[in-house]
């Protein structure tokens, strides 16, 4: 039987040596930010609690299972172990996840539909703009 002092059991729910909490912090409310998702619609799409989501938002803390990480992860088209490489590995936020072709094609196409979206807002905006001022209408 092995001595249980060589043993590496988690019984803290505290963040272990070598994970950063925050990195994971900042890709998460930086890709909320950028996808315009709040607390509830992400918590909808990935099934984890709206107060877990915001223990994770400010740095956890306390640890969270991987399979956590991996729904949000889903729920935010990135590649499922993204936020696990950026727990561990610190990843820089800024840059998109290396992986799955198949994934990051459809992260960019979400990102392009997301860009249309906002580009048709300000445009439906400025016609109405246009219509109110009684200036004809020039297209």
């Amino acid at each position: 039987m092995a001595d249980r002092k060589t043993l590496r059991v988690y019984r803290t729910r505290g963040p272990a040596d070598g994970e950063d909490w925050a990195a994971v912090a900042v890709a998460l409310n930086e890709r909320m930010a950028r996808r315009r998702i709040g607390q509830q619609d992400l918590a909808r799409e990935s099934g984890v609690s709206v107060s877990t989501l915001r223990e994770l938002q400010h740095g956890a803390g306390r640890r969270v299972q991987n399979k956590t990480l991996t729904a949000i992860a889903r729920a935010l088209d990135w590649p499922d172990n993204h936020l696990i490489d950026v727990l561990l590995a610190g990843t820089p936020t800024g840059s998109e996840p290396t992986g799955d072709p198949g994934r990051e094609i459809l992260a960019a196409l979400a990102r392009v539909e997301d860009r249309l979206g906002e580009i048709a807002r300000r445009l439906a905006a400025v016609e109405e703009t246009i219509s109110r001022s009684g200036e004809p209408d020039r297209t």
